[in-house]
């Protein structure tokens, strides 16, 4: 799963990065260049999938793709898809992954659903003190507070989730076997959840691999909870957690003072940030905000001129699109291509 993960991302980025640009959209990097290459090359789904990803499994993995024709290498880290590796990811899986409006959140939504399930279990065999599963001091409050506010004590709070688990895990689009690692990975009374390589062992796989496809159950899952008004207890386990402001810190303080009226000029002047600092906010903007028009900055005839050149040759390079339309900045480039074309 792994690899047709990182094949799909190679095939988006071909010709057009280094490698370490597809290491950084895993990882979830919070840079402009990152953040602008998931909106320019439609990677959303697989940003921050893997913010714990060691270079070194993700060098292997390039490693082996060389050793398979997949890729070719330069020394300056920039590679292309050979005919082989294009095939390959031409028959890969479409995944169900949204890392871009989770981010790792996933894991807290598991870390509250697992010790609510612990928490009732041993409540069921009428014990009151035991080991939490998880050691996170925000998850055993929160948690507390959910327990009381669906007044447990009564006893029925357990019949009511175990049903809307039930319920949510019919009806989605992800395998058995997948589903079923939600269910090993939970711990109760006398019961304790699998370890990530019980489960590997298990399902024939790398531990990678099935973190991946837990990792993507529970997008589905939460998307799910969120799209509807069905599952009301597991609404309230994933409210926060669907990530809503997507532009950087940063650049909310910037888009603040545009839509005041600031120029560049005079946001560089008060935020005392280089000038292509500000534009890379702009254009993290353009990429975000449907409503944010790149129309002061580029003309319509401008944008058309970019898009008839990218097409033309190919590419979203800027060097290789500046020396075709040179009259435009890189800036103007960047705008363009961040908005995408209309």
């Amino acid at each position: 799963m792994f690899y047709q993960i990182l094949l799909q991302i190679f095939q988006k980025l071909n010709n057009e990065r280094t490698v370490s640009a597809a290491y950084h959209i895993l990882r979830g990097k919070r840079s402009g260049q990152t953040i602008q290459d998931v909106g320019l090359f439609q990677l959303h789904n697989y940003f921050g999938l893997l913010p714990k990803l060691p270079r070194a499994t993700f060098d292997e993995a390039v490693a082996t793709f060389l050793q398979y024709s997949w890729l070719s290498m330069q020394e300056s880290g920039h590679y292309s898809m050979k005919k082989l590796g294009l095939q390959r990811a031409e028959q890969t899986s479409t995944f169900l992954f949204d890392g871009w409006h989770y981010r790792g959140n996933e894991h807290v939504f598991f870390a509250r659903l697992s010790l609510i399930v612990q928490s009732l279990s041993y409540q069921k065999e009428g014990i009151r003190s035991f080991s939490p599963i998880s050691k996170d001091v925000q998850v055993q409050s929160w948690v507390r507070t959910f327990l009381q506010d669906n007044q447990y004590q009564l006893g029925q709070l357990q019949q009511r989730l175990h049903e809307e688990c039930l319920r949510i895990l019919a009806v989605l689009p992800v395998s058995d076997s997948n589903k079923q690692l939600v269910l090993y990975r939970l711990s109760g009374h006398s019961l304790p959840g699998w370890t990530w390589q019980q489960l590997s062992s298990e399902r024939k796989e790398t531990v990678l691999d099935s973190q991946l496809a837990f990792i993507e159950l529970l997008h589905t899952l939460m998307n799910e909870v969120h799209a509807t008004n069905n599952y009301p207890l597991l609404g309230q386990m994933a409210s926060d957690l669907r990530v809503k402001a997507l532009l950087t810190d940063s650049a909310q303080q910037t888009a603040y003072l545009y839509e005041q009226g600031y120029s560049i000029e005079q946001i560089v002047q008060i935020r005392k940030l280089k000038q292509s600092t500000i534009e890379d906010h702009l254009v993290e903007l353009a990429m975000n905000e449907p409503n944010f028009s790149i129309g002061p900055f580029v003309s319509y005839e401008e944008a058309e001129k970019v898009w008839h050149a990218s097409k033309k040759y190919q590419t979203k390079k800027l060097k290789a699109l500046h020396d075709v339309v040179n009259d435009m900045s890189y800036f103007q480039l960047r705008l363009v291509l961040a908005k995408g074309e209309v």
